[in-house]
């Protein structure tokens, strides 16, 4: 196998020395042209007179010398065929020991030496198909490898655009996997981020990119601009041009190199500065819908209720585009409540976790709270989508559908639930709930409430405790009238009163009091399953 890249990650290729570390030592280098650290396309063995029309650069070409034989062994023709092999930028020429020769040439020896061709001598007992078997083999090893640090790499610029500062992150993720210095370029010509390589090489002064600076500017659609420097790591300086989705220039990437890319290398700086004109044209020139909205209603909140028909329809329509919709298409507000851990995750950014329910709800209404997240979405929030927030952890309020000018009392609603779902650790439909008190409180906390309330009454034997808590259920239903509740209990007046008076004193509660009457009436509606678990 090749030797792995360095720490640094870099993306790398197959060249003719890892191939030739790769082989038995049975080949004998009988020249040595410097090709060693040269890109190998491929291993083609041919016995043509001129092969190059049929060869890619950077090819090894194995021969077992037919065409030298005869007059095609003259040094006229063999010092034409290395030539030829050189204009076509062969990277080496592997000789093959018989059937035609017991030895190279001696004519082919001092061609190659002449015209610097690398030149190896193949032995008998080193077939050309192993030698192409091998290159394949590695060749694959080698692609695949690739495409896992490609993958590796994309994973690691999606996590530095979630970052708080995306654009230093992202050129800090650049010079790590590829050996660049970047700075990054607003449109007014100031640097906004930077990136040193590995090598401690910086980017050359600012003053000296100017020009590059005014043409990436100013001029229109894709295109790159090429300069170079005496000084290291910028012998050969690209700039690429950040634009708009109109092509209005918005800033330039320059990167700083001495030597030149490899497509691998060249596939994340693309990546690069694709989610460089997206981070800067959300910030610039992305949709404009949501801070509108934010703007009138802040500057005018009164506008909600006063505003005009026109007025109230232009914020409908700015609403209808943060939400994907349409202006006549309801809303609704959702409360996210993180039940199995209440704090943010340590180490995880609160950006990531806002673009996560951006996405999920489609839209851009969001904002991170102290308990979780509220949204404004025109999704019905059905089961499916339920599940998808449950794994992550989490449950909802779910709001009813509702207009913009009922946003605020929607909002509220859903608050109203909150206590519930964070009591129950179970999501909530604001259109399934019953609106009463008993419905509000959920029965974890009436059942709480009773037990607190009535603690001294259910103590109680049941022969004692049962009648005294239907005294009070009667009386309560009654609003406290005597004659009425004796009736309704079939008691005298004076034993519904003298009962009364023996709750009083257990429950040490002055019973005229509207709000202890409420506060018991609530209760008893949660008793009875407290009479069950205590018989």
């Amino acid at each position: 196998m090749p030797a792995e890249p360095a720490a640094t990650g870099r993306l790398s290729f197959v060249t003719l020395q890892q191939f030739l570390d790769q082989l038995p030592p049975l080949l004998k280098m009988l020249h040595d042209g410097d090709s060693g650290g040269q890109l190998l396309r491929w291993v083609e063995p041919s016995e043509l007179e001129d092969p190059t029309p049929y060869l890619p650069e950077g090819e090894f070409l194995l021969t077992a010398g037919l065409p030298f034989l005869g007059e095609g062994g003259s040094p006229a023709k063999v010092d034409a065929y290395v030539r030829r092999l050189v204009g076509a930028k062969v990277a080496a020429l592997g000789f093959g020991i018989r059937p035609y020769f017991d030895a190279v040439p001696d004519v082919v020896v001092d061609a190659c030496r002449r015209h610097n061709l690398t030149l190896f001598e193949v032995p008998e007992s080193l077939p050309f198909a192993a030698i192409g078997l091998e290159f394949s083999q590695l060749l694959e090893t080698d692609n695949a490898r690739v495409f896992r640090q490609l993958a590796e790499t994309n994973r690691q610029l999606m996590r530095a655009v979630l970052s708080p500062k995306p654009e230093h992150e992202l050129l800090a993720a650049l010079v790590q996997r590829v050996p660049v210095w970047a700075v990054m370029v607003g449109a007014d010509g100031r640097v906004r981020a930077r990136g040193t390589n590995a090598g401690g090489s910086t980017a050359v002064e600012l003053s000296l990119l100017e020009p590059m600076l005014e043409r990436l500017l100013s001029g229109r659609g894709p295109r790159v601009e090429m300069d170079g420097f005496d000084q290291p790591g910028s012998a050969l300086v690209v700039g690429h041009p950040l634009r708009s989705t109109r092509d209005a220039n918005l800033g330039a990437l320059i990167l700083g190199s001495d030597v030149p890319l490899t497509p691998a290398q060249n596939n994340v700086v693309q990546s690069v500065v694709g989610l460089l004109e997206l981070l800067v044209r959300q910030r610039t020139s992305g949709s404009l819908a949501p801070s509108q909205l934010a703007t009138a209603v802040l500057l005018h909140p009164e506008s909600l209720v006063t505003g005009g028909t026109k007025h109230l329809n232009g914020l409908k329509d700015l609403l209808a585009q943060s939400l994907s919709s349409t202006r006549s298409a309801p809303m609704r507000v959702v409360q996210g409540i993180k039940v199995e851990a209440p704090d943010w995750p340590a180490g995880d950014s609160p950006v990531r976790e806002l673009l996560q329910w951006r996405r999920m709800f489609d839209s851009k209404l969001v904002e991170i709270t102290d308990y979780g997240f509220a949204a404004v979405t025109r999704l019905k929030v059905d089961d499916a989508l339920l599940a998808d927030v449950e794994k992550l952890g989490w449950r909802l309020v779910i709001g009813e559908p509702t207009e913009l000018t009922a946003l605020p009392a929607a909002y509220q609603r859903a608050t109203s639930l909150r206590s519930q779902v964070q009591r129950s650790g179970n999501s909530v439909r604001a259109d399934e709930v019953s609106w009463s008190v008993t419905g509000l409180l959920g029965r974890e906390a009436g059942t709480l409430l009773a037990e607190r309330l009535l603690r001294p009454v259910l103590a109680l034997e049941p022969d004692r405790r049962d009648p005294l808590l239907a005294v009070l259920r009667g009386w309560l239903s009654e609003n406290g009238s005597w004659d009425g509740s004796a009736k309704l209990l079939g008691l005298h007046r004076n034993s519904v009163r003298r009962q009364i008076g023996v709750l009083g004193d257990l429950l040490q509660m002055d019973l005229n009091q509207a709000q202890v009457r409420a506060e018991l009436w609530i209760a008893l509606q949660y008793a009875d399953g407290l009479n069950a678990g205590a018989d």
